[in-house]
């Protein structure tokens, strides 16, 4: 027995790592920070320190830019000599693309092993940072992280992490006003991320299909009452329904903003008031149309029982990935409620562009 953290818990604190603006460090040599919390400090010693520093984007934020890609889904930018932190922060956020959109010319390499780099990508996006990350590369990873006191990680672990297991922590009675029979279930991750909620109304019998909501967290839409979305209306109408059915299940997935986060979330709506739609807006940002993870709320489901679904969505896409976890949709329930005059282009997006039946 070691009191010492595995992989799983050293992933945990990578992200917490980033978060807080300290570096992390790969096997393969690559030392890297988050440029969302890079502080002029550590920006002043990468520069000592790193010949050339690199500045990995995603593919979409490099293609905003005009940079070219070599690696398909990602590019590795050489920070020029002289660049200011503020230039690399005009790289990774494009707040100011409009006002300054001459960023280049950027080089990018085209050379070299792109893995550990889209490993760090993939760190920053799991801490809901924006994802861009500056690195430099040391021939003694082991030596430089215990130096340093940083946490070494191994490139293929980042890569290819597997979905963390949910463990249900507790339940209670909880009345709402859509049913007082109702119960709250928390879930949590392994991995020390976000929990999750599955509220059930009434009693579901367990070998019938279950009326189902897969609904992503929505605090400006669900608490605020936003009318830049429809999520509200649909959450309120979701349990609704299912008090009047009787039973039901509604899933309250910690995904805010299709799973950026809710600050990557506002920089979108940021995006959209300079005339950019939706998928846009998250694109220029350097995200998928969507990075949400649907097997969270199939391996929920299936903990809880249930292995059939009448499920209440107007995303198919939503279904087929339900499916593809092992559980039958053996209907989608439309959900057609919330437009408003503020969404209406919004919705108009998503049925254009994600596919959504609206």
């Amino acid at each position: 027995m070691s009191f010492a953290p595995d992989l799983t818990e050293r992933i945990a604190r990578a992200r917490a790592d980033l978060r807080m603006g300290v570096p992390v460090v790969l096997e393969d040599g690559l030392v890297f920070l988050a440029v969302e919390t890079l502080s002029q400090a550590r920006f002043d010693e990468l520069s000592k320190e790193a010949d050339p520093m690199v500045l990995s984007i995603t593919g979409w934020r490099a293609e905003t830019l005009k940079a070219r890609i070599y690696d398909k889904d990602i590019a590795r930018v050489e920070v020029p000599s002289g660049a200011t932190l503020a230039w690399v922060h005009s790289i990774a956020d494009p707040a100011d693309d409009l006002n300054h959109p001459m960023k280049g010319p950027l080089k990018t390499q085209r050379d070299g092993a792109a893995g550990p780099h889209r490993a760090a990508i993939a760190l920053a996006k799991s801490a809901r940072l924006l994802p861009a990350v500056i690195s430099m590369t040391t021939e003694n990873p082991y030596g430089f992280a215990l130096a340093h006191n940083l946490t070494l990680l191994p490139t293929n672990a980042v890569i290819t992490a597997e979905l963390s297991a949910m463990n249900q922590i507790i339940h209670a009675k909880l009345p709402t006003e859509a049913s007082d029979e109702g119960r709250l279930h928390i879930f949590r991750p392994d991995d020390g991320g976000e929990e999750h909620y599955a509220m059930e109304f009434g009693h579901p019998d367990r070998s019938e299909p279950v009326l189902a909501r897969l609904h992503s967290a929505c605090f400006t839409g669900d608490v605020l009452g936003s009318l830049k979305c429809d999520c509200g209306p649909q959450l309120r109408s979701a349990m609704a329904h299912m008090g009047q059915e009787g039973s039901g299940v509604l899933l309250y997935l910690n995904q805010e903003g299709r799973g950026i986060g809710l600050a990557n979330k506002m920089r979108a709506y940021s995006l959209q008031d300079q005339g950019f739609d939706t998928v846009e807006a998250n694109h220029r940002l350097g995200f998928e149309d969507d990075e949400r993870d649907f097997r969270i709320g199939g391996d929920i489901l299936k903990q809880m029982g249930f292995s059939k679904v009448r499920l209440l969505t107007n995303n198919p896409a939503k279904v087929a990935r339900l499916q593809n976890c092992g559980l039958e949709v053996v209907e989608r329930v439309p959900l057609k409620v919330g437009k408003t005059a503020f969404n209406a282009n919004y919705l108009a997006t998503k049925a254009k562009k994600s596919g959504h039946l609206l």
